[in-house]
């Protein structure tokens, strides 16, 4: 009996189809000869027998060869998943023109599902859930007012707090430090640091209160700790003690083999959108890859493929927050704010282990 594979399942898009893939709807559709229909390959129907199936690029094809649409996965209108997060796309920007956080009740309402459905949907879209969300974009409005405001309490009340008390019981988690500290570039805050070398090149890992609020690497590690001054231009920086150094070594060796994962608490500032990527670069598994239109499908937002590229360019965490993973559409390698040559060899070592 002739065992070797069919046509069909040599085709790269039949894997695609096996696994549902949402990220393959619009690229092609495939027929089932057997029931006269065509599908998108998310299709969540009963999988066909690869002797029945056809690749169209499109349903205009597909039709054009007698096949009708399928019902259930609606191939010449908006896929499942892209109605979905133009769904929590709306409800972001509810979110983020609301002089206070909606309730998960009324954001639920205005998409037109149950609470538990739109709840996991903006999650599975946004990577955070509505109150992380229209926390984070507060905290990204409070910044915002600080800079600007003779008054602290006055920046509270326009970020859209409606107690001064409730937002210093998170001000610390916002901000990192008081608003007032923050206020005066970080007086006050302490923040422990270590230059170290790894097979990269100079390394610099820096903690906060809150964690690890940033791992560079460069040539120079005097630049290194410029920029980092930068960052902190009025905060106490203080050189690592034995402990701390232990710790840097850890974070060396995550560099030196990202496989095995860093096991250590990030201290993960930015704006609501930012924090949306950095979360979807994080479920990238070691030795694979995203593009930055894949990441920006991820977060809900399939428009937003330039501002994904900068937000991993504003991602001061190298290699813990993975942004070396991202990859421009045809597989070739963009900028790296550490330098392509250090994105190469992390994505060498993940694929050989």
């Amino acid at each position: 009996m002739d065992q070797r594979p069919l046509p069909t399942q040599n085709d790269p898009r039949w894997q695609q189809v096996l696994a549902r893939d949402a990220t393959a709807d619009g690229r092609f559709v495939y027929a089932v000869r057997s029931t006269g229909v065509y599908c998108r390959p998310s299709c969540p129907s009963r999988r066909a027998r690869p002797e029945n199936v056809r690749f169209f690029p499109g349903p205009d094809e597909a039709e054009a060869a007698g096949f009708r649409p399928c019902r259930r996965c609606n191939p010449r209108g908006l896929s499942t998943a892209k109605a979905n997060a133009a769904l929590v796309a709306a409800a972001c920007r509810l979110i983020e023109a609301s002089d206070s956080p909606p309730s998960l009740d009324a954001l639920a309402e205005a998409a037109g599902m149950s609470r538990f459905h739109f709840h996991r949907q903006f999650k599975a879209a946004t990577g955070l859930t509505p109150r992380a969300y229209a926390a984070a974009h507060r905290a990204g409005r409070l910044r915002e007012r600080l800079r600007g405001s003779d008054s602290v309490t006055g920046a509270i009340y326009e970020a859209g707090f409606n107690a001064s008390s409730r937002f210093y019981e998170g001000a610390d988690a916002m901000l990192g430090m008081t608003p007032s500290v923050w206020r005066k570039g970080g007086a006050g805050a302490e923040i422990c640091f270590a230059l170290g070398q790894c097979a990269l090149g100079a390394i610099l890992v820096a903690q906060s209160r809150r964690g690890i609020c940033a791992i560079a690497l460069g040539d120079d590690p005097e630049a290194l700790l410029r920029d980092f001054q930068d960052r902190f231009p009025r905060a106490t920086l203080i050189g690592g003690d034995p402990e701390f150094e232990a710790l840097v070594a850890r974070v060396v060796g995550f560099v030196e083999a990202p496989r095995l994962g860093l096991d250590l608490p990030l201290d993960i500032r930015g704006t609501a959108f930012q924090q949306r990527v950095w979360q979807a670069l994080r479920q990238i598994p070691p030795g694979t890859t995203a593009s930055y239109a894949e990441i920006a499908r991820r977060i809900g937002a399939p428009r937003a493929t330039r501002a994904v590229a900068q937000a991993c360019a504003a991602n001061a965490i190298a290699v813990a927050i993975p942004c070396h993973r991202v990859v421009r559409s045809d597989g070739g390698l963009s900028g790296y704010r550490w330098g392509v040559a250090r994105k190469r060899t992390l994505l060498d070592r993940e694929t050989t282990g």
